[in-house]
């Protein structure tokens, strides 16, 4: 997570489930993003800020792409999962209460991270003002107010609580931590607003069986929100059939959308 403060976030980094966050959203969404940044063109020598890096997968895959001519930044309120020696530079950083690192940026990309932020808008603001001309921004989001997301379950009683759980996570408890569920679909206006160019969205989700990450995320949540969940008013039998399901190989769940969002400041 990039900044906002441990009170405003809903996970945490020094939580027991913090690693298998990072695990689970790494393979859910480093193929995407992958392709969205490979998608900008030749990197070598490039100059790239990533924004709340979580695991640091991407930082070193952009790492291995600017070579050693190129600088790598990952940055995080809580660096712990950041590793040293991967060929990136790492920053403890707080997106909301400090100025965005010194640039220019030739590609600055930001993950799951500004739909958290009720600054979010303002902080996009400051990052296209980072970029150097001609340079690009990646902003990737969960889009999370379609529901239907069960594609199978063992029971319709099953699939009725899977969905009451998702109901509850994006509709109430992450709200209540700032997070903004219409964002990410608001992205590609925001950019053409900061006068971006070249703007273009990728929306893009799969489906996950039980024991697969997108349905391990789950469990991660539970067990991290867990008291949120009870007070909400959810039954611990009901939080742990919840995880049961997680991996059970007959539950198959529907990923999040997730909102590719890049733009580009104009040369001159």
């Amino acid at each position: 997570m990039a900044g906002g403060g441990a009170e405003s976030y809903a996970f945490d980094n020094d939580a027991p489930e913090a690693a298998h966050r990072h695990q689970h959203l790494a393979e859910i969404l480093d193929g995407p993003t992958i392709q969205c940044l490979s998608g900008l063109g030749d990197l070598v020598g490039a100059r790239c800020l990533e924004m709340g890096a979580g695991g640091g997968s991407i930082a070193g895959w952009l790492a291995q792409e600017v070579g050693p001519a190129g600088r790598v930044l990952a940055t995080d309120l809580n660096t712990r999962y950041l590793t040293a020696g991967r060929g990136y530079e790492v920053l403890r950083h707080d997106l909301v209460a400090e100025p965005v690192p010194h640039g220019p940026w030739d590609v600055i990309h930001v993950r799951l991270v500004l739909l958290h932020l009720p600054q979010r808008r303002e902080i996009l603001h400051r990052l296209t003002a980072a970029l150097a001309p001609g340079g690009a921004i990646l902003v990737e989001d969960f889009e999370t107010t379609l529901r239907k997301m069960v594609l199978a379950a063992p029971t319709a009683e099953d699939a009725a609580l899977v969905e009451a759980y998702y109901d509850l996570l994006v509709g109430r408890l992450l709200p209540a931590h700032g997070n903004d569920p219409t964002w990410a679909g608001r992205v590609h206006a925001a950019m053409l607003a900061e006068g971006l160019t070249g703007v273009g969205t990728v929306v893009q989700a799969r489906s996950w069986a039980g024991g697969t990450a997108g349905a391990l995320l789950m469990e991660a949540n539970i067990a991290e929100l867990r008291a949120e969940f009870l007070e909400a008013g959810m039954s611990a039998a009901q939080l742990d059939r919840l995880r049961a399901l997680a991996r059970d190989p007959r539950f198959v769940v529907r990923g999040y959308l997730t909102y590719s969002t890049t733009g580009r400041r104009p040369h001159g």
